[in-house]
């Protein structure tokens, strides 16, 4: 195969663990951090020992610290810093890079404020740039170490999107493309406030019964709204929608589902938050997904609720116990089938 230049930004878990997939494959990676004295750890030890402890990260791996140098004549630059940082990131890398880099985005969320997706995002600051979204159940932990894993790339263009499938694919890291970026990147930016909210019913000691109605409803939220701003409905049965919410509401490795945990075992966002230690998207995405459902007039009651525990001061119990009492209704779930004109 031909081998590519790609810069990752951002050194957490999943930037790092990507990093090493690539550079596994023989690709040529640099990784770059903001943090001057994460770069200094990391060269000296070989390790990034806060986000990814216990691997190794071989001196073939660039490291840098200046923007510049890690994007300049690269043909991918992956972009995985949080949600809310990608704008500036996009800002700080534009008088760098050209109309041809393809930038891939594996931040799960939605911008505050603008309540934009992050290739809206994208599009407004570098218009015109080749843009692919990265997504699915997938855990930095596990891809590290080699464990089967599988993922989705979407971009609106076809060969684009197949160009990134094939920097990639590994026998170990299955990737599947699709068409619908709407749809991937909400599924992706969604399922965290549902794990936020799987965690609390893990907190509050409930069973396996209550995370089952949690998660299968909160797919149909998201799918709901997902229809209503553009998305295709089967997105949400694939790897970015169903597959990445079981991961998430399932798995310790998930600070969303972790966070959660702690805000139903009776901690607030501020301790919750410091004993994470790192981003948790799910807390700022329950507020754009209430907004943006809202704006579409779309009924969400887990959003709801959620937004209401963290921003409204309700209680965990008093908001399950909303959700129990809800005027009864009917299930209706729509199936949809048919060809895609990519």
């Amino acid at each position: 195969m031909n081998y590519s230049s790609i810069a990752v930004l951002g050194a957490g878990s999943w930037g790092t663990a990507l990093a090493l997939l690539l550079q596994g494959k023989g690709h040529h990676v640099n990784l770059w951090m903001r943090n001057r004295e994460q770069y200094q750890e990391m060269c000296e030890t070989r390790e990034n020992k806060h986000y990814l402890p216990g691997v190794h990260i071989p001196e073939v791996l660039k490291l840098f610290t200046d923007l510049e140098e890690a994007v300049k004549n690269v043909e991918i630059i992956l972009v995985s810093v949080p949600t809310q940082s990608v704008r500036g990131v996009m800002k700080q890398i534009l008088p760098y890079i050209n109309s041809k880099q393809i930038i891939v985005n594996t931040s799960k969320g939605l911008e505050q404020n603008t309540l934009l997706r992050i290739s809206e995002v994208v599009e407004e600051v570098a218009p015109g740039q080749p843009f692919v979204a990265l997504s699915g159940p997938s855990h930095a932990e596990e891809v590290c170490k080699g464990m089967p894993t599988t993922i989705v790339v979407a971009s609106k263009e076809r060969k684009i999107a197949e160009f990134v499938q094939d920097v990639f694919i590994t026998p170990t890291f299955r990737v599947y493309t699709n068409p619908d970026i709407v749809g991937v990147e909400l599924g992706g930016a969604l399922k965290n406030v549902i794990a936020f909210g799987a965690g609390i019913v893990d907190g509050l000691g409930y069973g396996d019964n209550a995370k089952a109605a949690l998660m299968t409803r909160g797919i149909r939220e998201i799918a709901r709204l997902g229809k209503a701003m553009g998305a295709d409905l089967a997105t949400f049965a694939g790897l970015s929608g169903i597959g990445d919410l079981i991961v998430t509401c399932t798995s310790m490795h998930s600070r969303n589902r972790r966070a959660g945990i702690l805000i139903g075992q009776g901690k607030n966002l501020e301790e919750t938050l410091k004993e994470i230690g790192m981003v948790v998207e799910g807390i700022t995405t329950t507020k754009a997904a209430y907004q943006l459902a809202q704006e579409y007039q779309i009924e969400m009651p887990i959003t709801k609720e959620i937004f209401n525990v963290l921003y409204e001061g309700t209680s965990t119990a008093d908001a399950v116990g909303n959700l129990m009492t809800r005027t009864r209704t009917h299930e209706l779930e729509e199936v949809v089938d048919e060809d895609i004109n990519w």
